[in-house]
């Protein structure tokens, strides 16, 4: 499984935690060791200024640039750190 994040899975003071860290940790908690892509870059930004390897693929999997984004060994593509937590939760390694 790879987990595409942003900068990093580091905790933050942002309210209710980084979305990138929360997928991971949930993961790591479920006993799963996900490859981590680093998606570094601003999905904000034209797609001509987010060329990195994260940014790319992650645009080829689901037409955004946003993370986190979880791509199971199977194939399934997960969206937003909400889905990834709860899917990390109900399937325990």
């Amino acid at each position: 499984m790879k987990l595409y994040v942003c900068w990093g899975t580091f905790p933050t003071p942002r309210p209710g935690g980084h979305p990138c860290a929360n997928a991971y940790h949930a993961l790591k908690d479920a006993g799963h060791d996900p490859e981590l892509i680093k998606s570094y870059g601003f999905a904000p930004l034209p797609s001509f200024l987010n060329q990195t390897r994260g940014r790319r693929e992650v645009q080829e999997l689901t037409g955004k640039r946003w993370v986190p984004v979880l791509r199971l060994d199977d194939g399934t593509v997960l969206e937003d750190s909400h889905a990834i937590v709860e899917w990390a939760r109900t399937n325990p390694a």
